[in-house]
């Protein structure tokens, strides 16, 4: 790129389209000025050559090409002639190059090898136009016409009669014309990059709005800032103000998400980790005062360490799961035999609660997603039949045409915590007792959105609950995956 092209790059987008504008109202202008100045230059030259047409077909008689040759000469003389005016130029050139010029002629017409041929041409019958000058160098329209003069006592010969009027008028009505055109390209010129610079600015302002909005977004970080767009805009910088706006809203959402994570996260790590300090506390107080704690007691403190040292890393387990990116999971999307899965899922949960009878309906069905992920999913919706179901209680599991149903027999969910059941951290009041840190289902629920599907919970028929979570796929296994 060259060195113009570098500057004009790093200027100011308004005074690109100001220059843009003016260049191409120049080259239009131009363009016509040019164009109109040819037209009117060939409809004078027209006028003339036309005038020059009709001063031939007056005729000129033997009488007359006497009469210049008589007073040959190259400078005029005082005679008269039929042939006078409107022309300002009337000579006769001689084979030998010699001319007679007419008494009223303004002057001598220098002569051209386009003469010179017409006369060697004994055949030629019509005249020739062209552009010339006279002996003072002004120009002049000739027309040069054959003809063939007889002098008393000498043979016929043939001559070139020289026709011309004085350009002097046109070339001044051409001038003015070109001087006419400039000054009117100038002004439109001048007058189109002002106008560029005001639509320049007009269509920016727009963008100015949306510039500012991110730099106080990124000066302040306040994402509650919108750009106003009216409604039946549909522009392009309508488009991206909308873009922009959509863009500081998830931004807003997705800050707000990773507070309240954050905050929820907080809330539930405080539970395990004051009972692991205050438990690990009296642990320590035992050693260091030398009164070791009964046998029973201290077996029930230490399996009590376990069951929260576990509950944390189930917690921690869930939270980096909630935080994975959606292109850290699309890297290990693959087709999953979900028959599979489910029978995995069902020999953890079987180990879980070996009071429990688990029964299961399989068919084959084959999806798109990430492996670990819906196993999880599948464990986590079994984790909750599991915990729920009284003791003795039967667990139905069911998997056909893509459509997985767990049916439980527990006391079911309340009408009114059903919309609240895949929220992040939420557990039902009579389930805070029991283990679990209220981020399975929101598992669940994201895991089954990954893949494409949908999962539902509701109070099953005679008491229970059904979990119910359909995916995309097909019976049999695409050929890729064979």
């Amino acid at each position: 790129m060259s060195r113009v092209g570098r500057r004009f790059r790093t200027l100011p987008i308004r005074a690109r389209l100001s220059m843009l504008v003016a260049a191409a109202v120049a080259f239009a202008v131009a363009a016509v000025s040019v164009t109109c100045w040819f037209i009117v230059q060939g409809k004078l030259y027209d006028q003339v050559d036309n005038d020059l047409q009709k001063m031939t077909q007056r005729g000129f008689d033997d009488n007359g090409l006497r009469q210049l040759v008589a007073n040959c000469s190259e400078t005029p003389q005082q005679n008269s002639n039929d042939f006078r005016a409107p022309t300002n130029y009337l000579q006769l050139v001689k084979p030998d190059g010699t001319i007679c010029v007419a008494g009223f002629s303004e002057g001598a017409v220098k002569v051209t090898s386009a003469e010179k041929e017409l006369i060697k041409d004994t055949s030629a019958t019509n005249g020739i136009l062209h552009n010339g000058t006279d002996k003072d160098g002004d120009s002049v329209r000739v027309m040069a016409l054959p003809v063939v003069v007889s002098e008393p006592g000498t043979d016929p010969y043939h001559a070139a009669l020289v026709i011309a009027v004085s350009l002097k008028g046109t070339e001044s009505t051409l001038n003015e014309l070109a001087l006419i055109l400039l000054l009117v390209s100038g002004i439109g010129v001048v007058g189109a990059g002002a106008a560029g610079l005001a639509v320049a600015r007009a269509g920016l302002r727009p963008v100015d709005k949306l510039t500012e909005a991110v730099e106080h977004v990124a000066r302040t970080e306040d994402l509650s800032v919108r750009i106003p767009v009216e409604d039946e805009s549909d522009d392009e910088v309508a488009r991206l103000s909308r873009s922009f706006n959509s863009m500081t809203s998830a931004l807003a959402n997705a800050r707000e998400l990773q507070q309240q994570l954050i905050a929820d996260a907080g809330h539930e790590l405080r539970t395990p980790l004051t009972s692991l300090r205050t438990n690990i506390e009296l642990l320590t107080r035992s050693e260091e005062t030398g009164r070791p704690l009964p046998e029973a007691d201290r077996k029930a403190l230490l399996a009590s360490v376990k069951a929260q040292m576990t509950e944390l890393a189930a917690l921690i387990g869930d939270l980096q799961e909630l935080s994975r990116s959606e292109g850290q999971r699309g890297e290990r999307v693959q087709v999953v035999a979900l028959e599979d899965t489910v029978e995995s899922a069902l020999r953890r949960a079987r180990l879980r609660g070996p009071e429990l009878t688990i029964t299961a309906d399989v068919q084959p069905w084959f999806v798109r997603g990430e492996p670990s992920a819906l196993e999880r999913a599948v464990v986590n919706i079994l984790d909750n039949a599991v915990k729920f179901s009284p003791e003795g209680g039967t667990i139905e599991v069911q998997l056909a045409s893509g459509v997985l149903t767990v049916r439980d027999h527990g006391p079911g969910i309340p009408a009114d915590e059903i919309a609240h059941v895949f929220d992040r951290f939420w557990r039902s009041p009579s389930a805070r007792a029991l283990p679990g840190s209220g981020l399975g289902l929101s598992i669940v629920a994201r895991t089954v959105q990954q893949a494409g599907g949908e999962v539902t919970l509701a109070r099953a028929a005679g008491g229970g609950t059904v979990a119910t979570v359909r995916l995309p796929g097909a019976a049999t296994p695409p050929p890729e995956a064979v």
